[in-house]
């Protein structure tokens, strides 16, 4: 019997060495899933906090206030400058881009809007010098009947020389209609009284006023409104670093100095407007 047992001793101390090898491997193997498992979370989640933070730098634009003549004059593509930004369809009635500051400001004035009942559409936004030049010169040929002064006049009532415009810089819209008729009446008057009481406090003023307090320039614009914490700052530029001598290479373009362009156009705005810090 003694013998049986010492006979067996040697296979049960095999076996159970070959248990604890067994255990030992199925608790190293779930341990390293355990860590697999945890590497990969952490990667995971390193890789998405990543790609998240390229995301957030791509729509961080570049310094607002990086200003050339050339910008201030509209001499530059807006579409691929990483400043302006392209406008929702919702908003817009044709591909229309504004500076990305300017549309920030505006889809906040438009939340507010809609809480009362106001929609807005925006007909026009930024346009470069080239754009500008095509206006000019479509209308220069429409008025051909006139003299070179009184056809420049004509056309400064509603449009801007090529260079001289506002809508170069991003910073300005044009509102639901072309026509002051339609904010006289109806939705349009509401919509105008909504602006005249809100639109300022979102940064957006109307620049060209009726002429009753000595404004000079442009004719009364109930639709254009300008982001002026932004446009300001354009402003002050184009008087220290524009002349009339850059005002150049359209039809009619020679007249800017006599018809007083910058003096009485550019800076035909309101006073409280002028006075913007």
């Amino acid at each position: 019997m003694i013998e049986h047992l010492i006979s067996l001793r040697p296979m049960a101390c095999y076996k159970m060495k070959l248990f604890f090898i067994s255990l030992y491997f199925i608790l190293l193997q779930t341990s390293c899933n355990s860590k697999s498992k945890e590497i990969l979370s952490v990667l995971d989640t390193n890789t998405k906090t990543e790609v998240k933070t390229k995301i957030e730098k791509s729509n961080i634009p570049k310094d607002t206030l990086n200003i050339t003549s050339d910008f201030v004059l509209g001499k530059f593509n807006y579409q691929s400058d990483s400043t302006f930004v392209k406008v929702d369809s919702r908003y817009s009635a044709k591909e229309i881009y504004l500076n990305y500051t300017v549309y920030k400001a505006f889809l906040e004035m438009s939340q507010k809007a809609k809480k009362d009942s106001i929609d807005f559409k925006i007909i026009s936004g930024t346009r470069n010098f080239y754009e500008q030049k095509a206006i000019w010169n479509r209308k220069w040929n429409l008025y051909s009947n006139l003299n070179p002064i009184d056809r420049a006049k004509k056309i400064l009532e509603y449009s801007s020389m090529p260079s001289t415009s506002r809508h170069h810089w991003g910073t300005d819209i044009d509102l639901n209609s072309l026509n002051n008729s339609y904010f006289n009446t109806g939705k349009g008057l509401k919509t105008y009284q909504w602006l005249q009481s809100h639109a300022n406090s979102f940064g957006f003023y109307q620049v060209y006023t009726n002429k009753n307090n000595g404004r000079t320039g442009y004719n009364e614009e109930k639709w254009h409104w300008s982001f002026v914490p932004l446009a300001s700052k354009y402003l002050e530029f184009y008087n220290s670093n524009i002349k009339t001598e850059d005002i150049s290479e359209f039809e009619g373009s020679h007249l800017a100095k006599d018809l007083r362009i910058i003096e009485d156009y550019v800076n035909g705005i309101p006073n409280e407007v002028k006075r913007y810090k």
